[in-house]
């Protein structure tokens, strides 16, 4: 990957499951080396879904292409010794292991800066370790919950729920993914290292705020707590006489030309809840109730027919399945490749695309310790080394 952006930037990944995996799958993405350090056991994450042979699963798989497997036991003194050796040539370390934890086990921040004082050093952590709750375990639906995200549902009508993806997760893995990346630009203006907290709660809670702090942004309050076109419970998918779409009526010019089509210009002009931008503000679930009546009318074909013929933004609603027989994906993103152990996978495409060069293709996801050999002997330990950490039997 020699002219991808993160050539040459090594990682060591000391993170499972999926949020820390998340972010060094998007810095693999980039070309970075990712070495991923798993237990004896390896990745949970390599057990989850069907799959064709163990410890092989989709989600392990999707998320873990471009990167290199070595499982040491960080309990045997070896192991450690091992890793240490491999970070004095890193530039990055991830870990979502407690920082407590790590500590303990000698491989704190202070430990691997000692051995490498240009590490980025990157904990993932599920809250701030300034605060009262930095001892609390934190995963995916602890922090929906906690961070408003799951309540918000109720405020639209019916119960909080989760949403259905690991979104607390990836978006912290996201965060900490361009925060490595800003943590090695400033590396290349002062030639140090430093260290990194990402925590989930935070990252969740600035994500609710930035949409429903709204009048509470102001001391005293200006105004209640939520954005009110996103809480309006008509704010949905429309269901059509065949079915659903999604469209946005948003702009002016959308709206005048949205009653035209339907053939309610007088309607239109005669309430104040339609032409009105600053009434509409206040009304968006009545105004999205109107909408949602005369989508009822047609099918959904006549309707993507005449509203995108009237360049008013409109879409079909799609099913995860539909998104496999898409045909802007099929032409952008999927593809194929065949897998040493696992046969023939479908892939999906880096969606970030830089004008400087396409991304070489990722190496596949790696089998469990399959490069563990190799990345010691990079690291400069000799065959008896290797085995001692690795736990082999030698010679």
């Amino acid at each position: 990957m020699s002219g991808a952006p993160l050539a040459g930037i090594r990682i060591v990944d000391l993170s499972t499951v999926v949020m820390g995996p998340w972010a060094t799958h998007l810095l693999a993405g980039y070309g970075a080396d990712v070495i991923k350090v798993e237990p004896p056991d390896g990745d949970v994450m390599r057990y989850a879904g069907p799959s064709r042979h163990r410890g092989m699963g989709p989600l392990f798989m999707f998320m873990n292409r471009g990167k290199r497997s070595i499982v040491l036991d960080l309990k045997r003194a070896p192991a450690r010794a091992a890793l240490l050796r491999v970070c004095e040539t890193a530039d990055v370390l991830i870990t979502n292991v407690r920082p407590a934890a790590m500590q303990r086990l000698g491989l704190g921040y202070e430990d691997v800066r000692a051995v490498n004082p240009r590490i980025v050093y990157t904990d993932l952590v599920g809250y701030g370790q300034d605060g009262p709750y930095a001892a609390r375990p934190a995963y995916d639906d602890l922090i929906q919950g906690i961070s408003g995200l799951a309540a918000i549902f109720a405020r639209v009508g019916g119960e909080p729920r989760f949403v259905p993806a690991l979104i607390a997760d990836r978006i912290t893995g996201m965060n900490a993914a361009h925060a490595v990346i800003a943590a090695l630009f400033a590396r290349e203006r002062s030639g140090e290292g430093q260290q990194v907290e990402v925590p989930m709660f935070e990252t969740l809670a600035e994500l609710v705020l930035s949409d429903h702090l709204a009048g509470h942004l102001f001391e005293p309050p200006a105004g209640d707590l939520g954005y009110n076109r996103a809480l309006a419970p008509n704010r949905r998918p429309m269901r059509t006489l065949d079915g659903y779409i999604c469209l946005l009526v948003y702009t002016e010019k959308h709206w005048r030309r949205f009653f035209a089509i339907v053939g309610r210009e007088e309607q239109f002009a005669a309430d104040p809840r339609l032409w009105d931008p600053d009434v509409r503000r206040r009304e968006y679930d009545a105004v999205y109730g109107i909408v949602a009546e005369i989508i009822a009318t047609r099918t959904s074909a006549e309707w993507l027919g005449a509203l995108g013929a009237a360049d008013i933004p409109v879409v079909p609603l799609m099913d995860v399945a539909d998104l496999l027989e898409d045909e802007h994906l099929r032409a952008t993103f999927f593809g194929v490749e065949e897998h040493p152990s696992e046969g023939t996978l479908r892939t999906v495409r880096r969606p970030t695309r830089l004008s400087a060069g396409e991304t070489p293709a990722l190496r596949h996801a790696p089998q469990l310790n399959e490069h563990g050999a190799e990345i010691l002997r990079e690291a400069g330990l000799d065959d008896a080394a290797i085995a001692d950490a690795l736990s082999l039997p030698w010679p």
